[in-house]
């Protein structure tokens, strides 16, 4: 039996361990089973892989696109950073055109785009956290090099395969 697919936006190296240095300090150790990541869609099945790698390769063939880390975002138990990317919004759409009955409930909403930095604490431990990285951020541009297909197994993910921009 195949396990779900998990579709990613891979960042840039000086923007990954930025996002991943904030993950490994403040995540439950726990429960940080993957590194920083921005997710496109949670869980494609597994019979769709083949599709879904060409789909991304596809995507890659262009220019990366542009994309700004824009505010800090607290979701009750957990802390992210909200990326504003209206190109890297159309490629899912795509997808999600592509891929559109055999997305999950989850998938077929259009996601607020967002990296997470702390998750599955207590609401007032994220509180102080998302007050304490509101003091020094500003927005930013946020460097996405591609895009990854993972296997979700329960745990850490694998990679199933990833694809870089070329344009």
């Amino acid at each position: 039996m195949g396990v779900p697919i998990i579709v990613t936006a891979l960042l840039g190296a000086a923007d990954f361990a930025w996002a991943d240095g904030l993950r490994r300090a403040h995540f439950p150790p726990g429960r940080n089973l993957v590194p920083a990541h921005l997710t496109l869609f949670h869980h494609l099945p597994p019979s769709a892989l083949a599709e879904v790698a060409a789909r991304l390769k596809r995507l890659c063939a262009g220019p990366p696109p542009a994309a700004w880390l824009v505010d800090v975002m607290l979701l009750g138990g957990a802390v992210a950073y909200r990326v504003d990317s209206p190109a890297l919004l159309a490629m899912r759409d795509d997808l999600a055109d592509a891929f559109a009955g055999l997305l999950t409930p989850q998938d077929q909403a259009r996601p607020r785009l967002h990296i997470t930095v702390q998750n599955k604490i207590a609401p007032e431990v994220a509180k102080g956290l998302a007050a304490t990285l509101r003091q020094d951020f500003r927005p930013r541009p946020l460097a996405i090099t591609g895009l990854a297909a993972w296997h979700y197994r329960g745990g850490p993910w694998e990679l199933a395969m990833k694809a870089m921009f070329r344009g």
